[in-house]
């Protein structure tokens, strides 16, 4: 048979705008991929909006980078501003804030495990009813029986009240979820009383009791039923993690999900050196002088067209090579799992976390002070770098800050969904998704509903990869008609025109 190209535009139940594109010939007797694009389609560009502003508004913007891990950016924020401002030591007001800051962190890890697995992964291999929204949609195929189709349904319905409970869970010290106040430099705004740590009890203890007797019982039976995805979906191999939830206040805290990378065929858990992470944007819409540097050089130009670019997402790389982030990696890399690499083992290592951060909550909760204050004050440095590597539900997130006249001059954001499902890199080498679709059987062309299942494995945040920015009036933009199409490389077929933005106009 020819080759076929299949593209999915756009990616449904996920958070952002993504196209994949794939083309399937028969290997061997097999209807399967043999290439795969991951096409971010969208230009958002936070980084450039935060250029000029007070070092304190960091938290507060990067926060809206994305209402699903709105947690994740504003944490960051705060350690990279607690680093540039020399915010240290081991004080009653910084144990309270990093108490805070994991308490109400930790309930957003619980909310986005939920909300992945049962509302936006779950629906790949169970029909829903057949009725608006579920219809009409591909044929999922028919694994289950009857009482099986009843559990999850139940369970479908049970998550949404769980994710709900999360948020609020986390919103009695973080004032709302999502996109909370509390994270700021030197600490967190709340101040915990008795009250606020017996509600955020009530809402705690039946999460962790769901949580194990639910969720991760019901990864395990979905990979049982679908037991070819535990081999289907593999990355390059590659693990990394950067770390999360500070267990106390030393300049180099012991973590709970530690820090550390796994290389394909080298033994053990390797040290992670920041120095060794470059973005590389020969096939991404970016300058090439944007690339090839460590992240607190490089820059954010857009350059729309550009020769075989074919993303709006940088290709992240250590020592040269794509990593995969993830659950699946910090697991992996912490020891809490043993098992494979493949799509059903991002789900059941998601739910094994969750699990485990729950259980280590009932323990920061315990230790959290009532009525001591979580703030630390310190100066505006007028001049600083800093860094700060930590986690978010979908992976390793690095901020990077410098401070120039006491403004932020430049600051740098690289995202879990940069680093797994970004394009090519300067070498040709595929990003984590598009490794992961190598291959992948693919039974139907017109609907490849295969494609989606590998796809939402990785629980892609397109909205954190990508970033928009309000022109300049008067700046010359794209306007989606009339210009240039981007080209891929030779026969890899045509992109989407990426969404119009007016002069003036603020998309998101």
């Amino acid at each position: 048979m020819p080759v076929i190209t299949a593209a999915i535009d756009p990616i449904t139940r996920i958070e952002g705008h993504l196209k994949v594109e794939v083309k399937v010939d028969t290997v061997n007797g097999v209807q399967q991929v043999v290439d795969a694009f991951s096409v971010g389609t969208l230009f958002r560009g936070f980084e450039k909006i935060l250029e000029g502003r007070d070092p304190r508004d960091a938290t507060i913007i990067t926060s809206r980078i994305c209402g699903v891990c709105p947690t994740s950016h504003g944490h960051a924020a705060a350690l990279v501003l607690d680093n540039a401002y020399g915010v240290d030591g081991d004080t009653p007001e910084r144990t309270a804030a990093r108490l805070l800051r994991n308490l109400v962190h930790g309930a957003c890890y619980l909310e986005s495990a939920i909300l992945h697995f049962y509302l936006l992964a779950l629906p790949d291999f169970i029909a829903g009813l057949p009725m608006a929204p579920w219809t009409p949609g591909w044929d999922v195929g028919r694994r289950f029986d009857p009482g099986t189709v009843s559990r999850f349904t139940t369970h479908f319905l049970e998550a949404i009240a769980q994710r709900r409970n999360c948020h609020e869970m986390g919103a009695i010290f973080g004032g709302k979820l999502p996109h909370t106040p509390g994270f700021i430099l030197g600490g967190f705004t709340a101040v915990a009383s008795t009250e606020d740590k017996a509600l955020f009890s009530q809402y705690l203890e039946p999460l962790v009791a769901w949580i194990e007797s639910t969720y991760v019982p019901d990864t395990e039976l979905l990979a049982s039923l679908w037991s070819e995805y535990l081999q289907l979906g593999k990355g390059p191999g590659n693990l990394l993690a950067f770390g999360v939830f500070e267990l106390d206040n030393g300049s180099q805290p012991a973590l709970l999900l530690r820090r550390g990378r796994i290389r394909q065929g080298v033994p053990g858990v390797q040290p992670v050196n920041p120095a060794q992470i470059m973005e590389q944007v020969k096939y991404s819409w970016y300058a090439d002088t944007d690339g090839n540097l460590p992240v607190a050089q490089s820059d954010t130009h857009a350059q729309y067209p550009k020769g075989a670019a074919y993303s709006w997402l940088k290709a992240p790389r250590y020592e040269g090579l794509a990593y995969e982030v993830g659950p699946l990696a910090r697991m992996t890399v912490n020891g809490d799992y043993t098992g494979g690499i493949s799509a059903m083992d991002r789900h059941m290592a998601r739910a094994r976390e969750a699990l485990k951060i729950a259980q280590a909550m009932r323990q920061w909760l315990a230790e959290l002070p009532v009525g001591q204050p979580a703030y630390t004050h310190r100066p505006n440095p007028g001049t600083a770098t800093a860094e700060a590597l930590t986690e978010a539900p979908r992976g390793a997130l690095g901020h990077w800050l410098e401070v120039s006249d006491g403004r932020i001059g430049k600051y740098q954001v690289v995202t879990p969904t940069c680093w797994n499902l970004s394009p090519r890199d300067d070498s040709g080498q595929r990003g984590p998704l598009e490794q992961a679709l190598m291959g992948l059987p693919v039974a139907n062309v017109d609907k490849p509903i295969e494609v989606l299942r590998i796809v939402h494995s990785y629980d892609p945040c397109l909205d954190c990869a990508t970033h928009v920015t309000r022109a300049e009036p008067g700046a010359k933009v794209w306007g989606g008609r009339g210009g240039t199409r981007p080209s891929m490389p030779a026969g890899k077929g045509r992109l989407p025109r990426p969404p119009r933005i007016k002069p003036g106009s603020l998309l998101g």
